[in-house]
């Protein structure tokens, strides 16, 4: 839903510091993003791209172009070793007035591998990080692993963040694989931290993660946009047919550079990703780096 969408554009743009202080309509259409918002994602973009750097870097916020993308950006954490748990960081961004986590993703050709290995499955949700959950929302169970690796210690961080600043916001990014962990972190916060706290997602070139059980939750519980560059395979693995399922808040960038916000979960409007990349054989991966509002992902 459209929804989704203007309140990660709210945030960004400073209007509200929770998702309840946005008055939105639903929309039902196909709306094409103007360039104010847009240009909103791009704080979060960079914060996705500098996910792909060495946690040294991004406790010290050293890490280049991303990192000076949001110069007023304050480490807390970070970790992980690029291997069988991916990058992390968390921090607080005053300029938003929300804490950040980032996940790293990984290249293509790894995340393509991992997606169409038909050597995974649907599996619950670890109940105990996930408590009350139903057992009836399943996940990839590879994506699953790899969260639960992280999940102490990102909690830990944005419960700190949130403390030594005095907010009630948080903000979940990540690009690929590291938009699958962003998505799996955003259920699995809000169930461990207060419950004035709101948690909004913004992932990139994000994976499906979960089954038709698993979009629905997300729907109802949580603010999520996932955007998708033009014809990126990854958007569109797992398929459907295995279970998979989107949940709302597409927006896809288009060949001509227009960002057009798609209602709905899994939209077949040829204006979407569904519609506009049917198969793996219509796609480009070239396209799943970005770039994003010219900022590339993929890399730190």
């Amino acid at each position: 839903m459209f929804f989704h969408a203007l309140t990660a554009l709210a945030i960004a743009s400073g209007l509200a510091g929770s998702a309840s202080g946005v008055a939105v309509s639903k929309r039902q259409a196909i709306t094409t993003l103007s360039a104010s918002q847009v240009s909103s994602f791009k704080p979060y973009t960079f914060f996705a791209g500098a996910a792909y750097c060495n946690p040294s870097l991004t406790l010290t916020w050293t890490c280049g172009a991303k990192c000076q993308g949001n110069a007023g950006f304050q480490p807390i954490a970070s970790g992980g070793n690029g291997g069988n748990e991916q990058f992390w960081y968390v921090g607080f961004d005053p300029a938003l007035d929300t804490v950040i986590v980032a996940h790293q993703g990984t290249n293509t050709s790894n995340i393509l591998a991992l997606l169409t290995d038909t050597d995974f499955s649907l599996r619950p949700l670890n109940s105990t990080l996930f408590p009350g959950i139903s057992s009836d929302v399943e996940v990839h169970d590879g994506f699953a692993d790899s969260q639960e690796r992280s999940s102490a210690d990102v909690l830990c961080a944005v419960e700190t963040g949130l403390s030594q600043h005095n907010t009630t916001s948080v903000t979940v990014v990540g690009h690929s694989l590291g938009a699958a962990l962003a998505l799996l972190d955003s259920v699995f916060l809000p169930l461990h931290l207060p419950s004035n706290t709101t948690v909004t997602t913004i992932t990139y070139g994000m994976p499906r993660i979960g089954n038709q059980a698993f979009a629905d939750y997300v729907d109802a519980h949580l603010h999520v946009t996932h955007v998708n560059n033009k014809e990126d395979p990854v958007p569109i693995e797992p398929g459907r047919f295995l279970g998979f399922h989107h949940p709302a808040g597409e927006v896809h960038i288009q060949d001509s550079g227009a960002w057009d916000a798609c209602p709905g979960q899994d939209n077949t409007s040829d204006l979407c990703t569904v519609g506009d990349v049917p198969n793996i054989f219509d796609s480009d991966e070239s396209d799943h780096d970005g770039p994003y509002d010219g900022v590339t992902l993929g890399s730190c």
